[in-house]
């Protein structure tokens, strides 16, 4: 079927972010980006991989921080029943090439759910870990979600109070006590006749807030066994951790680092080659931190 002629599918064409590889060595370029001119780094760096597990994708390591495209599957850590298929134990034999009497290690700032792909930034010191941390709430999340249905609001956030029972699900309440308040902002970038595809900015970071407070508004996300119609026709959970943004913990430059979207989201909602590419590595000046918001260069280990 020819997508671009069913006037059943809408589609925001200049706000989706296109699926393509990446150049191996493309030439940097200047671009504005809130009235600052900044350098868009389109050249992944390209360390040895052999430590890592198939889809593991190093997007940048400098002395304080890891970023890496995380696969649907993999852990972001160990559990009790799991302890060396996760995204942790990976990168620590990578930083320590191999080596068991190495020092080296990582730290974990954040986490993504097990079948979530995307973005996941690790800290190569303490001291790094603490600082982006500090200002987790000030670092911009976004993510794609293909959910079920077509939405009658083209743009909504979505708020409510979040708790978990002992069973580890995840549920909105009215109690505040019990609850946490948690904001998800979303937005329509195409719709099919079955499933709509949405653009989710993380307003708050509460435990599979995303897939609750979708599943709340209706329109569960696409492969959610736990919050929605998961079944055996799709083959993992449509949720991917698209972008983050946020600040160096000791150079305090603005970085914003971004993936590729899934081949699984084409399948879903139909062909993303019209959309305009999105940068993978954005590097500003941005203004100074505030004294005594990160640990400065000289508390660098």
């Amino acid at each position: 079927m020819n997508r671009a002629a069913d006037p059943d599918v809408r589609t925001d064409a200049k706000s989706i972010p296109r699926a393509r590889a990446a150049a191996a060595h493309p030439e940097p370029r200047w671009a504005t980006k809130n009235n600052q001119k900044a350098l868009i780094m389109r050249r992944r760096s390209r360390p040895k991989t052999k430590h890592l597990p198939k889809g593991l994708v190093i997007i940048h390591e400098d002395k304080d921080i890891l970023v890496v495209d995380k696969p649907s599957g993999l852990l972001t850590m160990g559990t009790d029943t799991e302890k060396s298929r996760t995204a942790y134990f990976a990168l620590t034999d990578y930083v320590r090439k191999g080596s068991a009497k190495s020092k080296n290690r990582i730290f974990i700032v954040h986490r993504l759910d097990r079948d979530t792909s995307g973005i996941l930034i690790f800290a190569k010191n303490e001291q790094a870990k603490l600082c982006l941390q500090s200002q987790w709430k000030e670092t911009k999340k976004r993510y794609l979600a293909v959910v079920h249905g077509t939405c009658e609001k083209r743009s909504e956030t979505i708020t409510s109070y979040l708790a978990e029972n002992k069973a580890h699900v995840v549920y909105s309440t009215t109690d505040t006590k019990k609850g946490k308040l948690s904001h998800t902002a979303y937005r329509v970038l195409k719709e099919t006749r079955d499933f709509a595809l949405l653009e989710v900015d993380l307003l708050t970071g509460r435990k599979h807030q995303i897939r609750v407070h979708l599943a709340d508004n209706g329109h569960p996300v696409v492969g959610d066994k736990k919050y929605g119609k998961g079944n055996q026709t799709h083959k993992r959970i449509a949720l991917h951790a698209l972008s983050i943004s946020l600040r160096h913990p000791f150079s305090g430059k603005e970085l914003t680092f971004e993936t590729n979207v899934p081949a699984y989201f084409n399948e879903l909602v139909g062909s993303l080659d019209q959309m305009n590419p999105r940068p993978k590595n954005i590097e500003s000046e941005g203004p100074a931190l505030e004294k005594g918001h990160c640990v400065s260069k000289k508390g660098r280990p």
